[in-house]
C-alpha cells in the first residue's frame, strides 16, 4: 500500500501517519499503482480503435470487466457496468427503473441510496438485523402486483454494522420484487461476500477499494439496463445515427458507458478487486476494531454509535459523539498535533448520524447532541500503534 510515511506535527516532531480515514477514501494499493504504470505506455482508445495500444485497451478494460463479474459470480443475463462511483451507480439505475417501480429503502442508508429514487418508501432504521428482515416483510405484503426495488447498504458508513442482506434479499424475491446493494462499505473488507448476496443490483466504487482512480460499477440484471433509455447520449452508447436524426442505441454495458471510458480506473479497481479476494486480513482488522470499542466504552466523554446490538457483525468502521469537546475542533487537534486523520460530520447519512448522535448524548444525560459525530475507520495498514494514539489522544 502507498503509504505517506511520516508527518510533521505542529511541535515539530514526525510521526508515522495514522490514516483512520479509509471508509473515506482508501489509500492506493502498490499493485494497483503498478498495474496502472505498467499500462501507461500503451495508454488509447478504448473501442474501435484499429492501432495496437487500442487493440490492448480493449482488450484490458474488457479483461477488467470479466473480472469484476467473476468476483460477483455473475452468469449470463448479468451485466457490469463501468461508473464514476457508488454514487453514479444509484443515478443511473435510478434512470433504468420501469414505470411506476417503487424503490424501499431504510432511514440508515447513505445519500447515495436515499436521494437517487423518485418514488420511494423509507422504513425506519431497524434496531436489529432481525428487525430489518421483519419490518421489509410486513411492508412487502402491501406491494403484491407492483414493480418494486429494494435497495440497502451492505455495511453502514457510519457504524460499520453488516445488514442481513441475503436475509432480504430472499424476502424481497419471495415477493417478487428485487433486491440492489450499496457495497462501498463491504467491498473493501469482505470482497469475497459480494457473490453471495443474493442481490440483483451490486453497486460499489474503487476509491473506496484502495483504487482511487475515479471508477465504480453497477452490477446485475441486465433486461431492465437494456430496456432503458442511455444514462448518458453520446459515442460509444450510439450503434448508428441516422442523416434524420434517429438513433439506435447499443446494447450490452456500451448502451450506458457513453464517452471515452475510464480504462485506469476499470483497471485499478478489477486489479485492487482481484488483490484484496486473495489476501485475509479479517481476523486483524477485527482485533483492531475491538480494541478501539473497548477503548471508547472506558471513556466518560465519548459514546459510540450504533444501530445494532453491542456484538452485530461489523467491518473496520467505528463511529462515537464527543460530549465535551467540538468534534471539528478536535479532529483538528488530532491531524496537528497527534498525526492522526479521522472524519468528522454527519457522513452523507444525515437522517441516522443525527438520530444516533441525539441517542448518545440521552445516554450520558448531555443537554444537548453535538452537531458533529467523529468516525474512526481501519483498514490495510492501520496498526494497533494508530488505534493506541488515537485512544490516548481522547483520554
Amino acid at each position: 500500500m502507498l503509504s505517506p510515511g511520516e508527518v510533521k506535527l505542529r511541535d515539530g516532531r514526525s510521526v508515522d501517519f495514522a490514516n483512520l480515514d479509509i471508509a473515506a477514501t482508501a489509500p492506493c494499493l502498490r499493485v494497483v499503482a503498478d498495474a496502472v504504470a505498467d499500462l501507461l505506455p500503451y495508454y488509447g482508445s478504448v473501442h474501435r480503435g484499429a492501432g495496437a495500444l487500442s487493440q490492448r485497451c480493449t482488450r484490458e478494460y474488457e479483461l477488467a470487466r470479466e473480472s469484476v463479474a467473476d468476483a460477483l459470480g455473475h452468469g449470463p443475463g448479468e451485466t457490469v457496468i463501468f461508473t464514476r462511483n457508488t454514487t453514479d451507480a444509484f443515478n443511473l439505475l435510478a434512470r433504468a427503473l420501469p414505470a411506476d417501480t417503487t424503490v424501499v429503502t431504510f432511514d440508515a442508508e447513505h445519500h447515495a441510496n436515499l436521494l437517487p429514487w423518485r418514488d420511494t418508501a423509507r422504513l425506519a432504521a431497524p434496531r436489529t438485523p432481525d428487525e430489518a428482515v421483519a419490518a421489509l416483510e410486513e411492508h412487502l405484503r402491501s406491494t403484491r402486483g407492483r414493480s418494486v426495488l429494494v435497495s440497502v447498504t451492505a455495511a453502514s458508513n457510519v457504524t460499520g454494522e453488516v445488514f442481513p442482506v441475503g436475509r432480504l434479499a430472499e424476502v424481497a424475491h419471495r415477493h417478487g420484487a428485487r433486491i440492489a446493494v450499496d457495497a462501498a462499505q463491504l467491498a473493501p473488507h469482505a470482497p469475497g461476500a459480494l457473490a453471495g448476496l443474493g442481490a440483483d443490483y451490486v453497486a460499489f466504487s474503487g476509491h473506496k477499494l484502495y483504487a482511487p482512480f475515479g471508477a465504480g460499477v453497477l452490477a446485475g440484471r441486465s433486461d431492465w439496463l437494456e430496456a432503458a433509455e442511455p444514462y448518458l447520449a453520446g459515442g460509444g452508447a450510439s450503434a448508428h445515427v441516422a442523416d434524420d436524426g434517429a438513433v439506435r442505441w447499443a446494447s450490452g454495458p456500451a448502451r450506458h458507458e457513453a464517452g471515452t471510458p475510464n480504462l485506469l480506473g476499470a483497471v485499478a479497481l478489477a486489479t485492487a478487486l482481484r488483490a484484496l479476494r486473495e489476501r485475509e486480513h479479517g481476523d486483524r482488522e477485527q482485533a483492531l476494531v475491538r480494541r478501539l470499542r473497548a477503548g471508547l466504552a472506558a471513556l466518560p466523554h465519548a459514546e459510540e454509535l450504533r444501530l445494532f446490538p453491542a456484538d452485530a457483525e461489523r467491518v473496520g468502521i467505528v463511529s462515537f459523539a464527543l460530549l465535551d469537546r467540538d468534534p471539528g475542533a478536535f479532529a483538528d487537534e488530532l491531524g496537528r498535533d497527534h498525526g492522526i486523520g479521522v472524519r468528522t460530520g454527519l457522513f452523507c447519512a444525515h437522517p441516522l448520524t443525527r438520530r444516533l448522535l441525539a441517542e448518545a448524548a440521552a445516554r450520558k444525560g448531555a443537554a444537548a447532541a453535538p452537531a458533529q459525530a467523529i468516525r474512526a475507520s481501519i483498514g490495510i495498514g492501520t496498526t494497533l500503534e494508530h488505534i493506541d494514539r488515537l485512544l490516548a489522544a481522547l483520554r
